[in-house]
């Protein structure tokens, strides 16, 4: 019976470091990366109506992130970069003008990556890529460049220049 208690308790332990262990590698405000993700990809294509939906949802994930599940030091630089990240999804989301839509992008993906960098949202890189024909930035999943700034008009005008969680 003693041994039977044993098992269970070492199978308890183990199963719950490997719950905390998978609960390290993300975070309650990794949603948001992905959101982020759908805005860019919307601008790559030049679809402003998706880049106003996908907006939409960003700025509903980013006031609906519980507090609680976050650390001190998440929550802190989360609450600082939180109504600037809300202001600019709210302009991308009300425009069907994809011109203005990537002016507010440009600012949007500012205050993104300031955040990315101050809170680990992927175990995966995030390439930090810039347009020196708009002189701004984006974030991207892949190393591959995709302007959003210009679409099909400049694709694949820009370069990496730093990569996160390498």
């Amino acid at each position: 019976m003693k041994k039977i208690l044993l098992l269970v308790a070492f199978v308890a332990t183990a199963f719950t470091q490997q719950l905390f262990a998978q609960d390290a590698k993300t975070s309650a405000l990794s949603p948001l990366l992905t959101s982020y993700y759908d805005v860019k990809n919307a601008l790559i294509s030049s679809n402003s109506a998706d880049a106003a939906t996908h907006a939409g949802e960003f700025r509903k994930a980013v006031n609906a992130v519980d507090m609680k599940t976050l650390s001190k030091a998440d929550m802190d630089s989360f609450m600082f970069f939180q109504d600037k990240l809300a202001f600019d999804a709210k302009h991308i989301s009300e425009s069907k003008d994809i011109a203005h839509q990537r002016e507010h992008f440009a600012n949007f993906s500012s205050n993104f990556f300031k955040l990315a960098k101050a809170v680990k949202l992927t175990d995966k890189p995030v390439y930090y890529a810039y347009c020196p024909m708009k002189k701004s930035y984006w974030l991207s999943a892949d190393a591959a460049i995709k302007n959003p700034y210009f679409g099909n008009q400049m694709l694949t005008c820009g370069k990496v220049t730093e990569t996160l969680n390498k």
